[in-house]
Formats: C-alpha cells, sequence, structure tokens
C-alpha cells in the first residue's frame, strides 16, 4: 500500500483551442459535428453501471434545427429514481472509504480523456445539442470541464492539510467524511462543464450522486457518463436518471438518506426544492446541504470618464456571446448621457455585424437559443417592449422559429429605469439600456443596487480609480463577480471562483475550494497520549500553605 503523502501541484489552466481555417483541430471537430448532426442516439438511464431503458422515450432536436431529431431518451419513472438511489447508497460503502488519492486520480484521468480522446466529441455534443459556437463549447465543454477537474484535485490537496494544532501529550486530527447519504444533483442546459462538476466535486469528497441532468443537454452529458466509466469511476457512484423533474425530484426529496442538492437552474425551481426539503425535515437522518446556483440580472454601468470602445465591447460580447443564455450575461445597461451617442453608435456598428446561423458555421457569432419554451418567453418580452411607450427597440426585435429557435440581438432603450426588462431575468439576446445623467452617477450606482432582487455578476467600465472603488463598495452586494472594464462573464476556474447572493444562489464558489467544503462532514478526532487515571483536578487537593 502506497503510503506516501502526496498533493496535487496547483495546475495551469487548460489552453483555449483556435480552431484556426485548414487546421486537423477544425477538421476533426467538423466531422464530430457531422457526425452527430446526422445520426440518432439513444440515451438510457445509467443505474449502478448498467443501461436501463423504460420505453418511455423523449425527442432531442437541434436548436438551429428544430425539425431534426439528435437524440432519443429513457425517461426516468419512480421506480428507476428508487433503484437510483439505491444503487447510490450501495456505492457510498465502497466509495466514502477509498482514499482520496485515488478518487482525485479518477479525476486526473477524465480530465485527460477529455483534453485529449474526446476533446472534439465532447465540444460538437455541446455545438449540435445545446447550441453553442465553437469558440463558447471549447471553453466550456473542454476547458471548463478539464479545469474543474484538475483545480478540484489541487484544491482537496489543500482542504485536507488543514488540520488542528495538537498541544503536548495530544494528537488531534481532521476527517473530511463524505457526507451520510446520497447526493441529488441537478443540472442545467448551458453549460456542459456545470453538468460535470455538480456531479464531480461532491464525488470527489467521497460522496455519490443521483443525477437529473437538462433533457436539452443530453448528448453531452451522456457522453460524460460515458467517460467516467472509461476513467475507471466505479458503477453506482454517478447514476443517469433523465426525465421529468417532478418525477425525479418527488421521489428523491423526501427520501431519508438524501444528503444534499447541487443545483444550477431557476430560482423559482431552487425556490422549490428548498420549500420541499423543509417540509421534510423530520423525514431525514441529517439535515440536507443545499447548493445552488440560480438566476442574474447582470448589469454593466458605464461611468463618463469610460472608453467608448471597451463599454461597447464589453456590453455586446456580455450580452449576446451563446444567445445570452448565461446565467452571468448582461442584461441591463446604464450609460451616462454624454457617452451614449458615441457608444450607441459604436454598438450600432457592431450588431450590424454579427453574423447568425448554424454551428457549423464558425463565422456566426451568435445561433439559436435552446428551445420553443425559450423562445416564446424571450419574445414575449421583446412584444411587451414594442407595445410599451416607456421603452424602443434600438436594434433588433424579431424571432424566426420556421428552421431553428433564431432571435435577433435585440437593445432596448428604457425610459424607465423600473421597465420591466430592467428587472426581470430574461436569459436570452435581450439588452436594455437606460440613459442617465452623468451629475447622478452616485444616484444610479444605488439605482443598480436596488433594481433586482439578483446578485450574481456585473461590470463597471470607468478609466477613473475612485469611481471604480466607489462602485465596488455601492455595489459590495450587488454582484458576487464584479468585473472592473470587461464583461461580467467568462469566469475560469481557479482564477474567478464563481457564484452570487441575494436572489443568485448560496454563493459556494464553484471553480474554488468553498464549494468542496460543503460536501463534507468534518469529524475532530483527539487522541490523548497519556491519559489520567483519577478523576480529581490539582485544586481539589488539600495542602498545608504555611509549610
Amino acid at each position: 500500500m502506497n503510503n506516501a503523502i502526496f498533493n496535487f501541484q496547483r495546475p495551469d489552466n487548460e489552453p483555449v483551442k483556435v480552431y484556426e481555417d485548414c487546421s486537423t483541430d477544425r477538421t476533426e471537430l467538423l466531422n464530430e459535428v457531422q457526425r452527430l448532426s446526422n445520426s440518432v442516439t439513444e440515451i438510457p438511464l445509467i443505474i449502478g453501471g448498467k443501461e436501463v431503458k423504460t420505453g418511455q422515450m423523449g425527442e432531442i432536436t437541434m436548436p438551429h434545427n428544430n425539425k431534426k431529431v439528435i437524440a432519443r431518451y429513457h425517461m426516468a419513472g419512480p421506480e428507476e429514481v428508487k433503484m437510483a438511489i439505491d444503487a447510490a447508497l450501495e456505492a457510498h460503502k465502497y466509495w466514502s472509504t477509498v482514499s482520496w488519492v485515488e478518487r482525485a486520480s479518477v479525476n486526473q484521468k477524465i480530465a485527460e480523456l477529455i483534453s485529449k480522446k474526446y476533446r472534439h466529441r465532447i465540444n460538437a455534443a455541446t455545438m449540435v445539442g445545446q447550441g453553442k459556437s465553437v469558440y463558447q463549447a471549447e471553453i466550456d465543454a473542454a476547458c471548463e470541464t478539464i479545469d474543474f477537474l484538475r483545480f478540484n484535485s489541487f484544491f482537496v490537496s489543500e482542504i485536507y492539510n488543514q488540520q488542528p494544532h495538537s498541544d503536548t501529550g495530544v494528537v488531534n486530527r481532521t476527517e473530511y467524511r463524505p457526507l451520510e447519504g446520497f447526493i441529488l444533483a441537478i443540472t442545467p442546459f448551458n453549460f456542459t462543464a456545470i453538468g460535470s462538476n455538480l456531479n464531480m466535486s461532491p464525488v470527489l469528497m467521497g460522496n455519490t450522486v443521483v443525477w437529473k441532468p437538462a433533457t436539452t443537454a443530453l448528448l453531452s452529458n451522456y457522453l460524460l457518463m460515458q467517460i467516467y466509466k472509461e476513467a475507471g469511476l466505479p458503477d453506482g457512484v454517478i447514476n443517469f436518471v433523465p426525465g421529468k423533474g417532478s418525477v425525479i425530484g418527488g421521489t428523491a426529496i423526501p427520501h431519508p438518506m438524501l444528503a444534499g442538492i447541487h443545483f444550477t437552474g431557476s430560482t423559482t425551481t431552487f425556490n422549490q426544492l428548498w420549500k420541499q426539503v423543509g417540509q421534510n425535515l423530520e423525514k431525514y437522518k441529517s439535515y440536507p446541504k443545499i447548493v445552488g446556483e440560480t438566476g442574474g440580472k447582470d448589469f454593466v454601468v458605464v461611468h463618463p470618464s469610460a472608453d467608448v470602445d471597451v463599454a461597447a465591447t464589453a456590453m455586446i460580447r456580455g450580452a449576446f456571446e451563446y444567445q445570452g443564455q448565461k446565467c452571468s450575461a448582461a442584461s441591463r445597461g446604464y450609460i451616462p448621457k454624454s457617452l451614449w451617442e458615441p457608444i450607441k453608435k459604436r454598438m450600432l456598428e457592431m450588431l450590424n455585424e454579427i453574423k447568425q446561423g448554424d454551428v457549423s458555421d464558425f463565422g456566426n457569432f451568435m445561433n439559436a437559443v435552446i428551445d420553443e419554451a425559450a423562445f416564446n418567453n424571450i419574445m414575449s418580452y421583446i412584444n411587451m417592449a414594442k407595445q410599451s411607450t416607456d421603452a424602443e427597440i434600438m436594434f433588433g426585435g424579431n424571432g424566426d422559429s420556421s428552421m431553428g429557435w433564431f432571435i435577433e440581438p435585440t437593445v432596448i432603450v428604457a425610459k424607465d429605469p423600473h421597465f420591466v426588462t430592467m428587472e426581470e431575468e430574461i436569459f436570452g439576446p435581450v439588452f436594455t439600456v437606460y440613459v442617465y445623467d452623468d451629475e447622478k452617477w452616485e444616484e444610479t450606482l444605488k439605482l443598480v443596487d436596488e433594481t433586482s432582487p439578483y446578485g450574481l455578476t456585473g461590470a463597471v467600465i470607468s478609466t477613473d480609480r475612485k469611481a471604480l472603488n466607489q462602485a465596488c463598495s455601492v455595489l459590495r452586494y450587488a454582484a458576487g463577480n464584479f468585473y472592473f472594464n470587461d464583461k461580467p462573464t467568462g469566469a475560469v476556474v481557479g482564477q474567478q471562483p464563481f457564484g452570487g447572493a441575494r436572489g443568485s444562489g448560496t454563493n459556494d464558489k464553484a471553480g474554488g475550494p468553498y464549494n468542496l467544503l460543503r460536501w463534507t462532514s468534518p469529524r475532530t478526532v483527539k487522541e490523548t497520549l497519556v491519559p489520567p487515571t483519577d478523576f480529581k483536578y490539582p485544586y481539589m487537593e488539600k495542602r498545608n500553605c504555611l509549610g
């Protein structure tokens, strides 16, 4: 048995490939895109390492070609969810006792497989199934997934090395136990990396998982399960159960061995999950840990000192990359009157250059939104703006669902800073601008802070250090990830741990050590080397003090 004291060194972030024209990477990726686009993948449940086919089927189409079916998946019912819970609890008996070095070694192998063997396939699955451009897929499905796996191995090294002081005659130590029970992981459509990390961060700490993936991310998520298997993750450590959230949650949440929920999705859904847990508290063996990253109404505040090109670029990229379907996407902007005309001109120049279409055309900056429900919801906000006297459409405003779920990048100018598109999360390519009087900088900062119930990301554009510091102070709780002179998106694992508070979640910072600690139940062990043999203390002894 290897009894070496081992540490994983701090890794470098995975380099981002550029897929330039005529490159081998580009050719191989496009071949994978074509293969997945022209085939129909059957996706089973995976419970205890075995494929389970229920016969209750659903279909997945490409966002940019909504008539083309690319996968059919089996849906879990209550019985399959119970089987998954049982498999997770059985696997816990073994996995919770495995050395953290061995668990981290599985992480490392998964990262290597994605980096070398499966990079093009996981990117292609994310492009075809989730409607991402090549760049958005590369920074997510490949790089961020790899970074989570490698950095978490490093972070766990640091966590386990945090031990208490031992005084003379005593040996103290802390054991970072996994939670007692199973973890329910509920993952979103918009980031393949989040789908992986919401499972693998609890797993690294010795937990076992029941995974409810987003239907529209099943193509990439199913591939992740196959990679986990190849990397040596034991059967039952992660149990893959596609299906309706109401069915899976309705069976898993009341279970007495629910130990935690790891969630990314809407604030409304998270609130419902929390309420369900509260209604079942008397049933649980332990209080479940609830970790969630939810919505955002993310802002860009422009100071009168700002560089026009920097401000315009931050807003265009922040609002319209991946069609605004990021919880961190820029959704509202505050621009001073003195800069409004030049910024507006520069934004219109950029907007007129944006191309939109099929993910296999690398010249497209934008693609389609994820599905019909998203299309209809986003267009309803745009139509509200069209019909209102408190707002006007500066650019875009049209949608076309005849072939795919395409919505133009849309910029709304609001006369009222509390217009609905300034306050409510839309999760699409819609950015609303409010133009403020230059002398009302301080008032505008307070307006930004008080307008939204969320607190996820935000950016301030300024060349004035005093203004940056002032914004940082006033907006202290308005964003858990705060950016100076940049877009409010694109957090990198190990550099900007991600998460927000208020209505944006529990702020447990994926991409840092804090999240991993949530999946532990520490135990302190004290060993007394020479224990006492009598109950009496020295102060209890009678002595002749006169000598």
